[in-house]
């Protein structure tokens, strides 16, 4: 039997045949993220961990977008300063998840849209789908455990220049860095992943939970590790200088200058 429930209009959530569907729904934003959002995530991961009927996550944007980030207006009036926001909430959350979480991506997919892509188990991207990880460009850094899981699934070199420069990069791309498990045509990947969930649903729970743990067993210390050191490093540039200017110069819609900076 089917059941739905809204987490507000934003995060759609719907459990059938044994997978949590949860939709990011706020595309006239580019389904950007804001704080409510984050806990409805949250929550959502919590659903997943603590129903045994739901056996699998899925999770999607809309056709045209997976999600464009953090809402910057949002995210500046409620800052992540302190290790209870919760932006880390989420992240925490779905490191830890304990059922599978399949994912669907289209279009726009960008800063924790992709690195929360590192913590779900099969990936589906369309594509024209879009990436991009701009932490430096806003004077950040990585986060959610990107700065260890993107080397381990890219290697180093791969890992640094999409870090490093920040630049979007296509679909094909992110298949061979690992980030995506397969591309597809735009009008194929919610359908594919749907399916990929349902064969997921179908297999023995507690099999497929000890499975999942026993894949990210050997990182998994170093993950949780990584997110609590990032997220330091990502509230001290969250107050600094370069990251002011990054954020005046966008919400000016003007080029940042970080020439005065050392």
């Amino acid at each position: 039997m089917a059941s739905s429930t809204q987490h507000g209009q934003n995060i759609l959530t719907a459990v059938d045949a044994g997978i949590l569907r949860v939709e990011i729904n706020r595309p006239e934003k580019k389904n950007a993220l804001t704080g409510a959002m984050y806990q409805a995530l949250t929550e959502a991961i919590e659903l997943a961990n603590d129903r045994a009927e739901i056996r699998v996550i899925l999770l999607h944007g809309q056709p045209d977008v997976f999600t464009s980030g953090n809402d910057l207006k949002d995210f500046l009036q409620e800052p992540a300063l302190d290790d209870d926001h919760v932006a880390y909430g989420f992240v925490r959350a779905i490191s830890r998840a304990v059922k599978p979480i399949v994912a669907a991506v289209n279009g726009a997919c960008v800063g924790v849209g992709a690195t929360l892509l590192l913590h779900c188990d099969l990936v589906y991207a369309g594509q024209s789908a879009t990436f991009a990880l701009p932490f430096v460009n806003l004077g950040l850094c990585p986060e959610a455990g990107s700065s260890l899981l993107l080397p381990f699934v890219a290697g180093r070199a791969r890992a640094a220049e999409l870090l490093l420069l920040g630049e979007p990069f296509s679909a094909a791309r992110a298949e061979a860095c690992g980030m995506v498990s397969a591309v597809l045509p735009d009008g194929d990947v919610l359908a594919h992943a749907q399916a990929q969930a349902r064969k997921l649903a179908s297999k023995p729970p507690a099999a497929m939970r000890a499975s999942k743990a026993l894949l990210r067993a050997g990182i998994a210390s170093g993950v949780e590790e990584a997110i609590r050191t990032e997220s330091h490093e990502f509230q001290r540039r969250l107050q600094s200088p370069e990251a002011k200017e990054a954020f005046a110069a966008f919400l000016a819609k003007r080029p940042p200058d970080f020439s005065r900076f050392t």
